[in-house]
């Protein structure tokens, strides 16, 4: 069995349509009413838009020490997916919970709002924080001005725990994801006369085998050793579009392309090759009958890798508490990285199964969901020492 809290507020949060590309505002509004109805100190922040928000949330005394518990709000869409009931109505089956988002991951969020008044009744020692973020799923492009939020306005916490689904299992390391679209002008000619155009295509072309040159010396010089699934630094293509016709000279094309790489590995190192690339050998080539022609390379979103911290606080209160021995590696990203770059030690623990993320009839075991609950309230007991 699980709490009626838990599985009131599971329903609540899933039932706002927060995919990313719609605005998190009406949860945002219903979670700060519901907290700050409780005794909790709320802070909001906007994007610049005004269509979303991060939400921050600070229970227990105001002072060093604390735990900040985070998760994000939204979504990914579920267009074109064969649900069998609603996937914004919770629907519970055979011991789970169906539901988008019931894994990723706003059962974790729910989890904690639900014990919000027992957390709130005690002489907390340290203090909780709940960290609501928006945009993970396309980047974690919004986590960052609720990251310099806690960094800046509150007492410095010990420890950060995302709750992204974990099956309750500790993770202490994962890849990064650096994104980015490649934008290529060229000049348009007929295909009889390729002299006089610049062909927009064939410099993608280039520059996609140099990339794919790049992946292939990464697996070629994997570490076996490394606990990572694949043990290397992986590229992928997304997404490319370009010309009008056969018979015409390509004049552009776009193509979407990823690294993911291994805590550790020269970043920096592989975004400077590529650009070197395009820019010193490939663009001179586009150039020589089409002077205009240019190539840009743009980085909408970045997630920065996780690493294992030897002794880390969150780590280690993470296994004192649930007495596990064990710890793991993921190669899917969270925004554990970026709390971990702003100098907060962090772990990614949370219930449900990354297995059921992103697609259809997504769900949540109920004794997941139970064990959730027993380890948030091992916390409040953590923070009342």
């Amino acid at each position: 069995m699980i709490r009626s809290s838990s599985r009131e507020m599971i329903e609540r949060l899933v039932g706002f349509d927060t995919v990313s590309a719609k605005s998190n505002l009406a949860l945002i509004d219903f979670v700060q009413d519901y907290l700050e109805s409780q005794g909790a100190r709320c802070r909001r922040i906007v994007n610049a838009e005004g269509t979303k928000a991060n939400l921050l949330a600070s229970l227990g005394p105001d002072q060093p020490g604390g735990v900040v518990l985070s998760g994000h709000s939204d979504v990914v869409p579920v267009d074109g997916q064969p649900w069998d009931t609603d996937p914004f109505t919770v629907v519970e089956k055979d011991g789970r919970l169906y539901g988008r988002g019931t894994a990723d991951m706003k059962s974790f969020l729910a989890i904690a709002l639900g014990l919000v008044p027992e957390i709130a009744a005690q002489p907390l020692a340290k203090p909780i924080h709940l960290a609501f973020s928006y945009d993970e799923e396309v980047g974690c492009t919004g986590v960052a001005s609720l990251i310099d939020t806690v960094s800046r306005q509150l007492p410095d916490p010990a420890l950060v725990i995302v709750g992204e689904p974990t099956s309750m299992q500790i993770v202490n390391g994962h890849k990064g994801c650096f994104l980015f679209e490649t934008e290529i002008t060229g000049q348009a000619a007929h295909s009889s006369l390729p002299q006089l155009g610049a062909n927009a295509i064939m410099a993608a072309g280039k520059i996609i085998a140099h990339i794919a040159g790049l992946a292939a010396e990464k697996r070629a010089a994997a570490d076996p050793e490394n606990p990572f699934d694949p043990p290397y630094t992986t590229f992928n293509m997304g997404e490319i579009n370009g010309g009008k016709a056969i018979n015409i000279v390509a004049q552009d094309c776009r193509f979407t392309w990823e690294f993911r790489p291994v805590p550790g590995e020269d970043t920096d190192a592989i975004i400077a090759e590529v650009e070197r690339f395009a820019m010193a050998e490939v663009l001179p080539e586009l150039q020589e009958f089409a002077p205009h022609a240019s190539i840009e390379i743009r980085r909408p979103a970045t997630v920065l890798p996780l690493a294992p911290e030897k002794d880390g606080a969150a780590e280690s209160l993470v296994r004192r508490l649930t007495g596990a021995n064990d710890s793991a590696v993921v190669s899917f990203g969270t925004e554990g990285g970026l709390f971990q770059a702003a100098g907060l030690s962090t772990v990614v623990f949370g219930p449900g199964s990354i297995d059921q993320a992103h697609q259809a009839n997504e769900f949540i075991a109920l004794e997941q969901v139970a064990a959730c609950e027993a380890f948030l309230l091992k916390l409040c007991d953590w923070a009342r020492s």
